[in-house]
């Protein structure tokens, strides 16, 4: 119980401001050195300015100096001018990137440099950084600096073009029409401010959101995983209840981010539609007593429409997430940079199987993953190493992961840390032909074709002759399924008018006739009694190669070499008899099933 309170604080908890600030500090340490740069940046950006800047007046003059003064050419030769200012800006922006990489890609080198120094510096210390393997903190915090490196440069990009696009208009405005800017200035001011205001209740109620979705998925796999539990206990009313809470709960954050969604089209009406409305309002008395020109009302229009109003509509869009996102990843690099003090209840030494005598089949290095971001994660840290000839088994409560496990194993999902390798070989560079090849999974829905029965069982091996398969269904326990089939050339034109029991035991011969090395049996033997279930699984003992059991029934564990108990973050590695001395949860398990009968297929 204070297991699960504890994942479920770690999974509703809130951003962590100071690791926001952390990373502010950081690249504004990492920015100082490139002030050069950065002013260059800023100097060409002020040439990019000039259209927002000269927009207005130029067709303010244009309109009063030439066209409604029957000057035509006047006012096509200052919309040339205008032509031309545009020009400059496309010549100013091409000029400005390779300043904007100057100061981003030395940035993104001074990034790398600290997270590797801060793992090598941890590896020499003898501590793993963020408690894994520190080539696997390298790898996943590089990722962190790739995606720092583009969030930086994508706000340099807008926020200098935004603020200069603002400031420009805004001083066009001021020179053009000085009657016009407190109208704007009014509206302008707190927008801003409520912008800014925004900005932290937004975030919180976003991850809020995604939070809520990750815990239905997870909730409601788990409840799926665990659905023969359920029923058995006669669960149903109170797992119900349960997802309910958790469906009413991502309903109410949802209402929450939309909530605060609608203010930010509040700041860009407030900010962008409020002062032309209030001028358009205020245009008629304006141009009667001579205030204004029809120029200078449609230049001011001009300022509000095309530059004011769309950079609010940018500003309240993009930009606010970029900085929350910049200021996560950067803060998280900050805590990379420095090696941290070991944490001797940080590390458990039930997480990291002995390594065995034998040479590994397959073997799991800091093995990570998480369904989505936001989620916690499903497996987290595990180190595990399965000699050849092995036997593990796998168990664990309903929905713990314990197939996420096998499908992470055996290549079917990547880890998001850590690395799974097969022989040595990491089952990322293998090719899926042959990870298909030497690893085989058979899960709990076994899979039958229409055809005959010989091509279902030869599947995986075409060449296997009649001795391989009549071996293969005897010790697998099939081989009164195959008489009453009609032998192997009988066809099987309806596979599903065979039990599930059947699909398994012709899936279990299919795959002790194929070629692989490593055999994952993810409750595949759940449907047949236990008898059988202890013939088939002693037949893969003995094959060649290693065999990984998730395990429906206790008895698996009992017959395995060793097992893995997943119970959280807290995965165990041990025989029978280990895990019966030490663990609540195993026992607790091994009580349950001892009192549970499975019916016979």
């Amino acid at each position: 119980m204070n297991r699960r309170k504890q994942r479920d604080n770690a999974r509703h908890a809130p951003v962590d401001p100071g690791g926001i600030r952390a990373g502010r500090d950081l690249l504004v340490d990492e920015l100082r050195p490139r002030k050069a740069a950065f002013l260059r940046v800023l100097g060409w950006s002020v040439l990019e300015g000039a259209p927002a800047l000269l927009s207005g007046a130029l067709v303010a003059a244009a309109l009063d100096q030439g066209f409604l003064a029957g000057r035509n050419s006047v006012g096509f030769m200052l919309l040339g001018v205008l032509g031309m200012a545009m020009l400059l800006r496309v010549g100013a922006t091409y000029a400005m990137f390779p300043h904007l990489a100057a100061v981003v890609e030395p940035l993104r080198d001074a990034l790398v440099r600290r997270v590797v120094g801060g793992a090598l510096d941890a590896a020499i210390a003898g501590r793993r950084p963020g408690g894994t393997d520190p080539s696997a903190a390298v790898a996943r915090l590089t990722e962190q600096v790739e995606s720092c490196r583009n969030l930086t440069a994508s706000l340099l990009r807008t926020l200098r073009q935004l603020a200069v696009t603002v400031i420009a208009a805004l001083v066009g405005l001021a020179v053009l029409a000085p009657v016009v800017l407190p109208l704007v200035l009014i509206p302008l001011i707190p927008a801003a401010w409520l912008f800014i205001r925004l900005l932290g209740p937004l975030a919180r109620r976003r991850r809020a959101l995604v939070l809520a979705d990750e815990r239905i998925a997870s909730d409601t796999a788990r409840a799926v995983g665990g659905l023969r539990d359920v029923v058995a206990l006669g669960a149903q009313d109170r797992v119900v209840a349960e997802l309910g809470g958790v469906i009413e709960a991502q309903a109410k954050a949802a209402r929450a981010l939309a909530r605060a969604s609608a203010l930010r089209l509040l700041i860009v009406g407030i900010g962008g539609q409020l002062p032309l409305i209030i001028l358009l309002l205020a245009a008629p008395r304006l141009l009667r007593e001579g205030t204004l020109s029809p120029g200078e009302v449609a230049g001011a229009v001009l300022y509000l429409v095309k530059e004011l109003s769309p950079a609010l509509r940018a500003l309240t869009a993009t930009v606010g997430d970029w900085i929350l996102e910049l200021g996560v990843v950067a803060g998280r690099l900050a805590e990379s940079g420095t090696a941290p003090a070991p944490d001797p209840s940080a590390v458990s030494p039930s997480t990291v199987a002995e390594r065995p005598a034998r040479p590994a089949a397959l073997t799991a290095r800091d093995v990570t993953f998480a369904y989505g971001p936001y989620a916690a994660p499903v497996v987290q840290g595990l180190h595990l190493s399965v000699p050849e000839r092995g036997h593990l088994a796998i168990v664990g409560p309903s929905g713990i992961g314990k197939s996420t496990l096998a499908a992470l194993l055996a290549g079917l999902l990547t880890p998001r840390h850590g690395t799974v390798l097969l022989r040595g070989v990491p089952t990322s560079d293998l090719g899926e032909e042959r990870l298909r090849r030497e690893i085989a999974v058979v899960p709990q829905e076994a899979y039958v074709f229409a055809g005959t029965l010989r091509e279902n069982l030869a599947y995986l091996q075409p060449a296997a002759t009649d001795a391989e398969l009549d071996r293969a269904v005897r010790l697998v326990g099939a081989r009164d399924l195959a008489e009453r089939i009609g032998g192997y050339d009988a066809e099987l034109s309806d596979p599903a008018a065979l039990s599930a029991g059947e699909r398994q035991m012709i899936a279990l011969a299919r795959t002790f006739v194929s070629p692989a090395r490593v055999v994952i049996l993810d409750e595949a033997t759940c449907h047949l009694d236990p008898g059988t279930e202890a013939l088939a699984e002693s037949a893969f003992a003995a094959r060649p190669g290693a065999l990984i059991v998730i395990a429906h029934r206790m008895d698996s564990a009992r017959r395995a070499d060793q097992i893995l108990l997943m119970d959280g973050h807290l995965p165990t590695v041990g025989t029978h008899d280990e895990l019966m001395a030490r663990s609540s949860l195993y026992n607790d398990l091994i009580g349950h099933w001892s009192t549970t009968t499975t019916p016979r297929p």
